[in-house]
C-alpha cells in the first residue's frame, strides 16, 4: 500500500538561498543511469528558471555542503549517508522498492532518499516536477512508496508484416512497422513511460520469435529485413488473427529497413539496455498457437499435435531467454487458433511444453538467468494450472506469475469491475503467487481523454491481495505514432505524447493512487503555459466521464463488440448490416454487471407496474450525460485559444467528447420512448412523438460531433447516425478494428 504524505514544513532555508544562487551543485551517484536521468531532467528545470547546475560525484561529497546543494542518497552508501546524517539529514524514513522520501535538513540542504536506484529516479522526477509546476517557493517534503509493484503498458507490437501483432491488418498497423525498428522512437517512449511512473512495457506479437531471435536448429525461421504489406485492407478479418497472411498481404510487399538478424537482435538489445536504465523493463507476450513467419520451414504448421511445431516453439522461448539478458519475461494466452477439438487441458499442455519447458531449458543452461513467466488465465482453472507448471512455480530462477483481463475490453466503464471474482478467490489461498492485470482500453483512441477520479477509485477497487500489479493498453489499437492528424504539425506525434495525461493518470494513480488533483492541474498549467488550470481541469473531467457513463449502461464486452467513439461494433453483434449500434441496440444490450444500471426495457416495465427502484435508471444515465457535457461546454466558453497548439486541439477534443455525450444522452432518451411506445397500450402518441424528438436531437448533435472532429482528424467514409436520417463524416481506423473498408490515411 502507498505511505503517501505531504510534512507542513517548507524547504524555508533552502528556497531564501537558492533563489538568489545561480549555482546549485548536485550530488549523485554518476555511474547510476536512472539517477542521472532524473538528474538531467532537473537539470533542465532549474536551468530555465536561471539556475545554474553543477553535477558532482556522491563521493566527493564535502563534510559541509552548501545549503544550495541537493544530495541522491540511497540508503546502502554507507559513507555517504554517515555524512548526511552529520548534516542533519534525515535517514530513518521507511522507505520500500521503488519509494522515495524527499526532504530537507535544518540548514537547508536537500535530499532524496530511496532504497534502490529508481526510487532515487523517482524521488527526483518529483522534485524536478514540483519545482518546474511550483516553483521553487513551493517545494515541500515528500514520501511516497509504489501502491502496485508492477505498473506497464500493453503494447501490440507490428514487428513485420510475415509476424504480425493482432492489430496489424490496417494502415495505421503497417505505417508503424518502420518505427518500431527505430531507437530514437523507443528512447522517446520509455522516457516517457518513465516520468509516468511505468515500470513495464509488454509488447504483444503473436509469433515474434522469426523476427527477435536466431534458432540454430531451424535456421531458415529467422527473418531477415523488415517488410510491410501495401495491400488495400479488408474490412474484417478472423477474430482468431488465423488469417493475417492471406495471399493479398504477402504479396504486395516492401522493405522498409533492411537489417539482418544479428541486426534486429542488438537492435533490440540496445531497446531493453535503455529501458533497463529508466527502471522500465521488458515482457514479450504471444496470444495462442500461430507460426507466422515460421509456417512451413523445417516441417512446421500450425496443429498443437505436431512434433515438430512443439519442438519449434520450445526452442524458441529458451533462445529469446537466452539471447536478450535484460528481457524480464516472456508470457502466453493460450486462446486462439487452437483447433476445435483442442480442449482446455490440451492448450495448457501444449503451453507447458512450448513455453514452460523452453524456459526451464534456458535456466538450466544459463543458471544466472532470472526470468518472470506470465501465464495468462484462459477457461482452465487456478489449480490446474498450478499444479501443471509446478516446476516453473517451484523454480528459483522463475517468477510465475498470472495475468487476468480485469475490465474485459473496457476500463473505461466502471470503477467496480466483477469480472474476476471467483479467479481472486481461487488464488487467494496460494500466497506466493500473484496476478498482473489487463486494464484494456478499446474505447478511447481519438480524443485527449483525462478524469483523474475515475482512473483513482478504479486502481483503488483492485483487488490487492492477489495483485502483483497492472499494464494498460488495447488490442484494437497501436499505440505507436498517430497518423489521423490534419495538422502537419502533429502527424507522426508519439499517441503516448499525444494521450499524455491518459497514461500519465494510469501510471502515476497506479504508484501513488493518493495524489491529489492539484498535482495534476499544476501540470496541466505548466504544460499548457496557463495561469490556473481549475477550469480546463473540470471540463476535461467531465467530457472524459462521457466514456464510463455510457459505457456502463450500454455493455458489450469482448473484443470489438462496442466502441463509443464511433458507436459501432462488430457486424453480427447488432441487428445493423455495418454493425452500427442504433437505437434497437440501446433497448437490446445488457449494462455493466458492476453498476447498479438499470435496462430499458426493465425500467419500462417498472414504472408500467408502478414500481420503484434503487438501481440507475436509463432517465438518470440519460441526465447524468447531459449534466457532464452540459458542464464541461459551459466551462469551455471561458476558456479561449491561445499560442500552445496542444492546449487549442485539447479544447477541441474537450467539445468533441462534450457533444459525444449529448448524443448519447439524446439517444438513451429516445430509446426510453421507443420502448415505451412499444410496450405501453396508453400515451402511444406521445411516446412516438418524443422518441422522434430525442432521436431527432440526438442525430443533430451526431452531426456536429461529427462536423468538428473533421477539422482536426481525417475521416474514412460516412458514418450513419443516431435516427438513420443524416449521414456525417468520422475519422475512424488505427487498428484492427475496421470500422469501414479501409482508405489510405495519407490519400
Amino acid at each position: 500500500m502507498t505511505k503517501s504524505k505531504v510534512l507542513p514544513l517548507v524547504l524555508a532555508f533552502f528556497i531564501s538561498a537558492l533563489s538568489k544562487a545561480d549555482i546549485i551543485k548536485v550530488y549523485f551517484d554518476t555511474s547510476k543511469p536512472q539517477v542521472s536521468f532524473a538528474v538531467s531532467e532537473l537539470e533542465s528545470v532549474l536551468v530555465s528558471q536561471g539556475n545554474s547546475v553543477i553535477q558532482i560525484q556522491l563521493s566527493s561529497l564535502p563534510r559541509k555542503p552548501e545549503a544550495t546543494s541537493i544530495l541522491f542518497l540511497k540508503k546502502s552508501e554507507n559513507e555517504a549517508i554517515n555524512k548526511a546524517i552529520s548534516l542533519g539529514v534525515k535517514t530513518d524514513a521507511a522507505i520500500q522498492a521503488e519509494g522515495f522520501s524527499l526532504d530537507r535538513s535544518a540548514n537547508g540542504i536537500v535530499s532524496v532518499l530511496a532504497t534502490d536506484d529508481a526510487g532515487l529516479m523517482y524521488g527526483g522526477l518529483e522534485l524536478a516536477e514540483q519545482i518546474k509546476t511550483k516553483g521553487i517557493k513551493s517545494v515541500v517534503p515528500t514520501l511516497q512508496n509504489p501502491y502496485m509493484a508492477v505498473r506497464g503498458t500493453k503494447f501490440n507490437i507490428p514487428l513485420d508484416v510475415r509476424t504480425p501483432s493482432y492489430t496489424d491488418v490496417s494502415d495505421a498497423g503497417q505505417k508503424n512497422i518502420a518505427h518500431m525498428w527505430d531507437y530514437k522512437f523507443w528512447t522517446e517512449y520509455i522516457d516517457a513511460v518513465a516520468r509516468s511512473r511505468y515500470n513495464l512495457v509488454s509488447l504483444w506479437n503473436m509469433n515474434p520469435f522469426p523476427s527477435m531471435v536466431k534458432v540454430p536448429e531451424y535456421p531458415e525461421v529467422a527473418l531477415n529485413d523488415v517488410q510491410r504489406s501495401t495491400t488495400q485492407w479488408k474490412e474484417v478479418y478472423s477474430m482468431a488473427a488465423a488469417n493475417f497472411n492471406e495471399p493479398e498481404i504477402l504479396n504486395n510487399v516492401e522493405v522498409v529497413k533492411k537489417m539482418t538478424i544479428d541486426e534486429k537482435i542488438e537492435f533490440w538489445r540496445k531497446v531493453m539496455k535503455y529501458g533497463k536504465e529508466r527502471n522500465v523493463k521488458f515482457y514479450i507476450i504471444t496470444w495462442n498457437l500461430l507460426t507466422y513467419g515460421a509456417e512451413g520451414k523445417h516441417g512446421i504448421v500450425n496443429d498443437f499435435k505436431n512434433e515438430t511445431t512443439i519442438d519449434y516453439f520450445r526452442k524458441s522461448v529458451k533462445q529469446m531467454a537466452l539471447t536478450y539478458p535484460d528481457l524480464a519475461g516472456i508470457g502466453i494466452s493460450p486462446s486462439d487458433n487452437f483447433s476445435k477439438e483442442a480442449t482446455p487441458a490440451d492448450k495448457e499442455e501444449w503451453v507447458y511444453r512450448t513455453f514452460g519447458l523452453g524456459l526451464l531449458d534456458a535456466v538450466t543452461e544459463n543458471p544466472n538467468r532470472k526470468i518472470t513467466f506470465i501465464h495468462r488465465n484462459h477457461a482452465v482453472g487456478v489449480d490446474a494450472m498450478v499444479d501443471k507448471f509446478k516446476r516453473l512455480v517451484d523454480h528459483k530462477n522463475i517468477h510465475f506469475v498470472f495475468s487476468y483481463k480485469y475490465s474485459e475490453g473496457h476500463s473505461l466503464s466502471s470503477t467496480t469491475q466483477p469480472f474476476c471474482n471467483k479467479f481472486v478467490n481461487d488464488l487467494s489461498k496460494y500466497k506466493n503467487i500473484k496476478t498482473l492485470w489487463t486494464l484494456r482500453n478499446d474505447d478511447n483512441f481519438y480524443f485527449r481523454w483525462g478524469a483523474p477520479d475515475f482512473v483513482r477509485e478504479f486502481i483503488q477497487n483492485i483487488p490487492a491481495n492477489v495483485s502483483e500489479g497492472m499494464y494498460y493498453g488495447s488490442d484494437n489499437y497501436i499505440w505507436g505514432r498517430e497518423f489521423l492528424s490534419k495538422d502537419p504539425r502533429n502527424a507522426g506525434e508519439l499517441e503516448i505524447n499525444k494521450h499524455w495525461y491518459h497514461f500519465m493518470l494510469w501510471g502515476r494513480l497506479s504508484y501513488n493512487p493518493k495524489t491529489d488533483n492539484g498535482v495534476f492541474k499544476n501540470i496541466v498549467a505548466n504544460r499548457f503555459g496557463i495561469s490556473n488550470a481549475d477550469s480546463l481541469f473540470e471540463a476535461w473531467q467531465a467530457a472524459s466521464m462521457i466514456y464510463p457513463i455510457t459505457t456502463g449502461f450500454h455493455w458489450g464486452k469482448f473484443d470489438l463488440q462496442w466502441y463509443i467513439e464511433g458507436c459501432k461494433g462488430l457486424k453480427g453483434f447488432t441487428e445493423h448490416k455495418n454493425g452500427f449500434h442504433d437505437v434497437n441496440s440501446f433497448i437490446d444490450l445488457p449494462t455493466h454487471p458492476g453498476t447498479r444500471n438499470q435496462t430499458i426495457p426493465a425500467y419500462v416495465a417498472m414504472i408500467t407496474k408502478g414500481l420503484t427502484t434503487d438501481s440507475i435508471t436509463p432517465v438518470q444515465i440519460a441526465a447524468q450525460l447531459h449534466q457532464q457535457a452540459d458542464k464541461a461546454l459551459s466551462i469551455l466558453k471561458t476558456l479561449k485559444p491561445n499560442e500552445n497548439i496542444e492546449y487549442n486541439y485539447t479544447l477541441k477534443d474537450i467539445e468533441a467528447m462534450a457533444y459525444l455525450g449529448k448524443y448519447y444522452a439524446y439517444k438513451i432518451e429516445g430509446a426510453v420512448e421507443l420502448q415505451k411506445y412499444r410496450v405501453i397500450s396508453r400515451h402511444k402518441k406521445e411516446n412516438q412523438m418524443a422518441a422522434v424528438e430525442q432521436l431527432t436531437q440526438a442525430g443533430i448533435y451526431w452531426k456536429m460531433y461529427a462536423e468538428l472532429i473533421k477539422e482536426s482528424y481525417k475521416s474514412l467514409m460516412d458514418q450513419p447516425c443516431g435516427n438513420r436520417r443524416f449521414r456525417c463524416d468520422l475519422p475512424l481506423g488505427n487498428g484492427r478494428f475496421n470500422h469501414c473498408k479501409r482508405r489510405n490515411l495519407t490519400s
